[in-house]
């Protein structure tokens, strides 16, 4: 994009287009870089760092299922891949560590075959493929990838809110593709649906119960929940809502999720948290909710505590409902929005401190 010879009113200046130009190509290199981890080597793209692949273990990926994030046994999430490519490099391996890990379950006692014995030879040689310059070209992959993030408007200049939606759309691709791949494991005959009773039989086998939830989810009332039309099965999509309930737009799963959380609070059994469980049980929990940069001395004030309570408890009865706890909720559950938005920021003022230093 050529800048215009002088400023005029609404436009910037050629200096201003040139830095942000600068700080915008160092961003999506700061982002595109952070999808992986540096290792020593002789070799590759530099003599200091290797790029690696991170494919999700199927282990963490089953128990972090109702939580809307994948994390590890460390409690460390992982983030989506910033570049599809890589995305999908990713899901292959991912793929045939899950496949390895359900082959019983899958084809029964036949014995593997060669090429599931080979899932470290095969990461090894996706990751030499991304440290090949003249096959994978950071630069290159860079500028193909920046007319896919500036959109909105379409001005040169990648933004907070474009970054977020890029994140956003690559955490949903890798939401479905394992919603997907679950649903192969639990659509015994092929024919797009899913009961109860089938699922229920191959959680515990292939899974166990865990997940991150706080509390348990793998219950039919929550699979009735997910099942919008009733029919007792859940289809693709409904399915997908039922392994990543934080993310769901459908209004029964939101409303059991809130439901869920004021049981656990509701220490008298009236079906409603009055301030004393709203203070002692969820108050610090949704700490800044409505202000990102609210202070740390908030949680335990109970001043603030009050304020809060009462913007909860709409009809002002001293009381709050599971309904009037849905603006709160995605404090309680964090989605992958949330996150799409912590790693944009994240990375957003990671640049400034390159650009400043």
């Amino acid at each position: 994009m050529t800048p215009p010879a002088a400023a005029s009113p609404g436009r910037k200046s050629p200096a201003a287009v040139l830095f942000l130009c600068v700080v915008t190509i160092s961003l999506l290199m700061f982002i595109l870089l952070a999808s992986y981890t540096p290792r020593l080597q002789p070799h590759g793209r530099s003599p200091h760092r290797r790029l690696k692949l991170h494919p999700k273990n199927s282990a963490a990926v089953a128990s972090s299922y109702g939580a809307g994030a994948v994390h590890d046994s460390g409690g460390n999430r992982h983030a989506a891949p910033f570049d599809p490519a890589i995305a999908e490099l990713e899901r292959r391996l991912e793929d045939k560590e899950w496949e390895r890990e359900h082959y019983r379950i899958l084809h029964g006692d036949a014995e593997k075959d060669d090429h599931m014995k080979e899932w470290e030879e095969f990461l090894r040689e996706e990751e030499d493929f991304i440290n090949d310059d003249d096959r994978f070209n950071v630069s290159d992959r860079i500028r193909a990838l920046f007319p896919k993030i500036d959109l909105s408007p379409k001005d040169g200049f990648v933004s907070l809110d474009e970054l977020i939606r890029w994140n956003l759309d690559q955490a949903r691709a890798d939401q479905l593709h394992r919603s997907a791949r679950e649903m192969e494991l639990y659509d015994k005959n092929g024919n797009g649906i899913v009961s109860f009773t089938t699922f229920r039989a191959l959680r515990q086998q292939s899974h166990g119960d865990g997940n991150s939830l706080g509390f348990p989810w793998w219950k039919e009332e929550h699979f009735n929940a997910s099942d919008v039309n009733g029919d007792g099965f859940l289809n693709k999509t409904e399915f997908h809502d039922f392994l990543n309930p934080s993310d769901s737009e459908n209004p029964k799963i939101i409303n059991l999720l809130c439901r869920q959380e004021l049981r656990q609070r509701d220490k008298d059994g009236d079906g409603k948290l009055n301030f004393e469980e709203y203070f002692h049980g969820l108050h610090d929990h949704i700490h800044g909710y409505d202000d990102e940069n609210a202070a740390i001395s908030h949680i335990g004030n109970m001043t603030i505590a009050k304020e809060r309570f009462a913007k909860l408890d709409k009809d002002n009865d001293g009381f709050i409902s599971e309904h009037e706890l849905e603006p709160v909720l995605d404090k309680l559950h964090l989605s992958e929005r949330y996150y799409a938005r912590q790693q944009a920021t994240h990375a957003i003022s990671e640049t400034k401190i390159m650009m400043e230093g």
